[in-house]
């Protein structure tokens, strides 16, 4: 079963993850470009699940991961996990 594409607005701060970004961030213009490719692709990921199961974690999500990681050339999903953590 696919998961959904949830926003997390806050996390457990007074501010959200949006405005920890500076707005001329070069990654901000890739993000709506690459979200507008995903939403077209949207018809093909549901294809791919199947209805019945246990919700996965969001194609859109992995994908994005998976940008940043090769963006930021970083060798390894967890060591891309640790990355995120460390800059917050």
């Amino acid at each position: 079963m696919r998961g959904l594409d949830l926003k997390q607005d806050e996390l457990f701060s007074y501010t959200t993850l949006e405005q920890r970004i500076p707005n001329d961030h070069p990654l901000r213009p890739l993000r709506r470009l690459v979200d507008t490719v995903l939403a077209s692709m949207d018809r093909d990921f549901d294809g791919l699940y199947s209805r019945r199961g246990r919700a996965s974690i969001a194609p859109e999500r992995l994908l994005r991961a998976s940008l940043l990681q090769v963006i930021y050339t970083v060798r390894s999903e967890r060591q891309l996990v640790e990355q995120i953590d460390f800059n917050l």
